[in-house]
């Protein structure tokens, strides 16, 4: 790139040509001290290194089932699943409104009977299990823990995380069914669940993983994160739990980009503002609530059609970020993703660059390897800053929920993705074979093909499921689910009750929806 006396991070912070002493003059605390910028734990990765969680779902449950175990037997440490759009939006297979969508960007899961092909043969007692789901998400842990109760594991020795995050949906990704009001409920109500019957799980992962691949900046996607996080202990608070003991099960879902330096401060920073969060708004001082905990993937919106196999590298430096910044858990992208989903050939190759960054690059020898660089906390200075006075304009409109309503934070988003689009086609930022370095011949890849038969076998099973139930019972599991509604007490144990007798998740989904109705965040902005 030519010379220029003007470079910047994409988050527009300038970068001067060199860094000294006196651009990073904060003393270091130790790795595992408040406000835990170095990482949560003292001994970082020499004690475990991060979770090798690569995200997987496609198809039918039993096509999902092989791939896991494929992972598994190739060295994957986590399970990630992730589900098809139908079953996001709490919708069966046979809903008219999921034709053509059914296994397209995950696994469907309508029923009990799904879940239990999904996770057969996979012993739950030992694997960590995360699953990407928002607005159902109580009702896809509640039929985790109802096949671990099947293979004889307790509730309290499973381990996973539910994203459960359903304001990034209002703002991001789209993928709400209720107003905010109840689905807060849910929220509050599977942390209350969780602390009572699955102690070790986590129960929210708050995500500035689709924030940032919305077109959010590395400020943004810090600030509106936080600022969601802020919000979802409040409600908690409000609902009679501890910052203390609910805080403890509180995780984060961050993006990986580009800009190396920039991603590894953005981390740093990332903990040192959530403990202040914690200690000064929440008066936390338990040291597990207040030092935050995260996962990382790579991001999906940096991969390009275009010279795909160049993703094999975008994906590597991302992923050295993530463990430069000390996550405790990552996902690295298949190359092919810019294209379908992942091939078991390119998901193998985004496996083994996540074993060779623990095995062979020296990233677990020491915990923050680049904490002192002038630059670096420099950078993780200017980031907490910039990230702290958005969170409070979003505090001075009333908070996370009030901001969303008002349509602040999209506007945010929006002005930054045009921002980012303007500048790829003025060719002012360079992505690599897009915009430039082009080739006259674009290689060959082999494509993740979907059976067009799985979705006639989805909605076959799901109709077995139907016919095999006692009817009476399960109608009398979703009038208790109605009731409950209707109240204030814990909606999960009837819901529970639902599922064991066989109910869909869309069943109880419809349920609530005509208790609670349907929202459209388009249209209930101002």
């Amino acid at each position: 790139m030519a010379a220029t006396d003007d470079r910047r991070t994409e988050s527009g912070i300038e970068v001067k040509p060199v860094y000294s002493a006196e651009d990073a003059p904060r003393a270091l605390e130790a790795p595992g001290e408040f406000p835990f910028t170095r990482g949560p734990y003292p001994d970082m990765y020499r004690g475990k290194p991060w979770t090798i969680r690569q995200y997987a779902g496609f198809a039918t449950a039993e096509e999902s089932n092989e791939r896991y175990r494929y992972l598994l037997g190739q060295g994957q440490t986590g399970l990630s699943v992730a589900f098809d759009l139908p079953t996001q939006l709490g919708y069966d297979s046979d809903d008219p409104r999921a034709h053509g969508e059914v296994g397209r960007t995950g696994v469907s899961i309508d029923s009990l009977a799904d879940m239990e092909i999904l996770l057969e043969g996979i012993p739950l007692g030992e694997v960590s299990t995360s699953m990407t789901i928002n607005a159902p998400a109580s009702l896809l842990l509640l039929l985790y823990e109802l096949v671990a109760e099947s293979q004889g594991v307790r509730s309290d020795a499973l381990r996973g995380t539910v994203q459960n995050d359903i304001l990034k949906e209002y703002v991001a990704r789209g993928n709400y069914i209720f107003p905010p009001k109840p689905s807060m409920r849910l929220t509050t109500d599977l942390f209350a669940y969780c602390a009572e019957r699955v102690p070790h799980w986590n129960t929210i992962s708050i995500s500035g993983y689709h924030i940032r691949e919305a077109g959010s900046t590395a400020v943004q996607e810090l600030a509106f994160t936080l600022a969601n996080g802020i919000a979802y202990c409040r409600a908690a608070v409000a609902a009679g739990l501890s910052p203390d003991d609910f805080g403890e099960r509180l995780s984060f879902f961050f993006n990986a980009h580009n800009d190396f330096f920039q991603e590894v401060a953005k981390f740093r920073a990332a903990r040192r503002l959530w403990a202040r969060v914690m200690s000064e708004l929440f008066g936390a001082t338990n040291p597990k609530a207040l030092a935050l905990r995260f996962h990382a993937q790579t991001g999906g919106s940096t991969l390009t059609a275009q010279q795909p196999e160049n993703n094999v590298v975008r994906v590597a430096i991302q992923a050295l970020s993530a463990a430069a910044g000390g996550a405790q858990s990552i996902h690295t992208n298949s190359f092919d993703e810019a294209l379908a989903l992942p091939s078991e050939h390119a998901a193998t190759v985004a496996l083994r660059t996540q074993q060779i960054l623990q095995t062979e690059a020296g990233t677990t020898a020491t915990a923050d390897p680049l904490g002192g660089s002038y630059y670096v906390e420099a950078l993780t200075d200017e980031l907490e800053a910039r990230a702290w006075e958005l969170i409070q304009r979003v505090e001075e409109l009333g908070g996370a929920v009030a901001a969303i309503e008002a349509g602040f934070v999209q506007d945010e988003i929006e002005q930054a993705a045009f921002a980012w689009q303007q500048q790829v086609e003025s060719g002012e930022r360079v992505i690599v074979g897009v915009n430039r370095f082009h080739e006259d011949e674009e290689p060959h890849v082999e494509l993740q093909r979907i059976d067009p038969e799985a979705e006639r076998r989805q909605l076959e099973r799901t109709a077995r499921v139907r016919a095999g139930r006692n009817a009476e019972d399960a109608a009398r599991a979703l009038a208790a689910v109605r009731e409950t509604a209707r109240g204030e007490a814990n909606l999960l144990p009837p819901m529970r009750d639902a599922l064991r007798a066989r109910c869909t998740v869309g069943e109880i989904c419809e349920t609530l929806r005509e208790e609670w109705g349907m929202y459209d965040a388009v249209r209930a902005r101002p």
